[in-house]
C-alpha cells in the first residue's frame, strides 16, 4: 500500500490537495496543471480503497462528490511529514 502510494507523484498530490480543504474533485483538477480526470480517478479508488480518504456522494442534480481524509489517512499523512522532514535534514547536511 505505501508503495503504491509513494511511488505515484500524483497520489501525492491529490493527498496535499485533500489536507488543503481542496475535496472535489473538478476543484482537483484545475488545481492541478497536467492532472487528467483519468488519473485523478485513479488516484481517488486506490486511496479511498486503502483507506486514507473517504468518499462521500450527495444525492444532488447533478452529482457531487467529495473526499476527505480517514482517521488513517491522517496518520498516514503524518508519517509522509515525517520522510518529508528527514529528507530535509539529509538535503541541508
Amino acid at each position: 500500500m505505501v508503495e503504491n502510494v509513494l511511488k505515484c507523484k500524483w497520489s501525492l498530490t491529490v493527498l496535499r490537495l485533500v489536507r488543503e480543504g481542496v475535496n472535489r474533485p473538478g476543484a482537483m483538477e484545475h488545481a492541478v496543471p497536467g492532472l487528467t480526470a483519468k488519473v485523478l480517478n485513479e488516484r481517488l479508488r486506490k486511496l479511498v480503497r486503502f483507506g486514507v480518504f473517504s468518499r462521500q456522494a450527495f444525492p444532488e442534480i447533478p452529482p457531487r462528490v467529495e473526499y476527505s481524509l480517514t482517521p488513517f489517512g491522517k496518520k498516514f499523512a503524518g508519517i509522509i511529514d515525517s520522510v518529508a522532514k528527514l529528507q530535509s535534514e539529509i538535503d541541508q547536511a
